[in-house]
């Protein structure tokens, strides 16, 4: 199973100390994306949505920068990476175990409920020699029916 920590809700003074909790130096833009991220409900975002939201609300920061800070909350248990296809990834402020629906014409995620006995996809899966498995992620694709 998958480490997961509660999702952080946290104005900023609080927020440094969390950050720090989890191996983070509390910098003034990992704490300005924190906020945003952290401040409402569950989300998911890319960088490039991120980045936007940001600069829209004032925050200097640099694309790059954006990457950075979420592959390190990611890192540190703060988030979830959803790959959606090779080069697309969202980052899910909920950390629990769940899947996901993704929408490949709108570009749109959302969580989705599935009864899934992760116990029985662990035994089913063959895995290599000096692996484990981490996690079950299951990833539903819509795509506009033509015909």
């Amino acid at each position: 199973m998958t480490e997961t920590r509660p999702t952080p809700k946290f104005e900023e003074d609080e927020g440094a100390g969390y950050l720090r909790a989890v191996g983070l130096r509390p910098t003034q833009q990992r704490l300005a994306l924190a906020g945003l991220l952290f401040s409402g409900e569950d989300r998911h975002v890319t960088a490039e949505s991120l980045y936007e939201e940001a600069t829209a609300q004032g925050v200097r920061v640099s694309l790059a920068t954006v990457y950075n800070t979420l592959n390190q909350f990611k890192d540190a248990g703060l988030l979830r990476e959803v790959v959606v296809h090779a080069g697309k990834s969202y980052f899910d402020t909920k950390t629990e175990s769940h899947h996901h629906l993704y929408d490949e014409d709108s570009g749109k995620i959302e969580d989705v409920h599935l009864e899934v006995d992760e116990e029985q996809v662990r035994r089913k899966v063959e895995v290599p020699s000096g692996k484990r498995i981490a996690g079950v992620d299951i990833v539903v694709r819509l795509r506009e029916h033509k015909g």
